[in-house]
Order: structure tokens, then C-alpha cells, then sequence
């Protein structure tokens, strides 16, 4: 693997989204929790500029005609349709099965970058 400065830690806040590219991939970098994250630019679902969509929350189980939101900045939905999925893990958030994942460049799921932490310098790792 090699490693590629993306940008200063400084220039990452939560939620935001800050589009790097490294070897002709676009990622997005995501801070969750404190929690620096780097996802592919791509939607499982049909290849939408996922990293583009908003940072948001999502409804969380409640009653009938009650709608409570939580889980604030930790879920990015995709501006095409509206999958949403876990900044934390990746995963679509009605189906786990489909998620952003890690490694093979070539899968269509989105994939995570690996990121390093260098003083304030991050790069991602391919």
C-alpha cells in the first residue's frame, strides 16, 4: 500500500464532507464521533456520487405518528435516491448486507479508505 496526503486534520469537521482523490478515486473524508473516515464516492445502489449527499440523522423506533430523529451526523444519504447509510461501519441502514466496504477497488459496494493519522497530517492509505 502506498500513502497519499489528503489533507490536514484541521480541515476535517463533523458533518461535513471534504472529496479528496487519490489514483483517479474520489473519496470522501468524514469526521463521526471524533472518528476520522474515508468512503468511496460511489452508491452501492447506482453509482451516484454518494459523498455528495447530506450528513444527516434518521428516525429512529418510536410510536405510531411519533417521529423521533437520532444518530445526528452519523448517517450520509445518497442525493439520487435517498439510501442512507452508517458513517461508522458503512452499512446500508435497511439492509446491511449492501454497505460501503473496505479494499477490493474493483467491488461494486462502496469501500472505505484506510486512513493514517500523522501529527495533523491524514493520509489514505491504497
Amino acid at each position: 500500500m502506498e500513502k497519499h496526503w489528503v489533507a490536514r486534520r484541521d480541515e476535517i469537521h463533523e458533518g461535513e464532507c471534504k472529496l479528496v482523490t487519490v489514483k483517479g478515486i474520489e473519496f470522501g473524508l468524514f469526521e463521526v464521533k471524533g472518528q476520522l473516515v474515508a468512503w468511496r464516492n460511489v452508491c452501492p445502489h447506482f453509482g451516484a456520487p454518494v459523498c455528495k449527499g447530506a450528513i444527516t440523522s434518521t428516525r429512529m423506533p418510536s410510536q405510531v405518528y411519533e417521529y423521533k430523529l437520532g444518530r445526528e451526523n452519523e448517517i450520509l444519504r445518497c442525493p439520487w435516491h435517498g439510501w442512507e447509510f452508517d458513517l461508522t461501519n458503512g452499512e446500508h441502514l435497511v439492509d446491511p448486507e449492501v454497505k460501503l466496504r473496505r479494499g477490493n477497488l474493483e467491488h461494486e459496494n462502496l469501500e472505505k479508505g484506510e486512513l493514517e493519522l500523522n501529527n495533523e497530517d491524514i493520509y489514505l492509505l491504497l
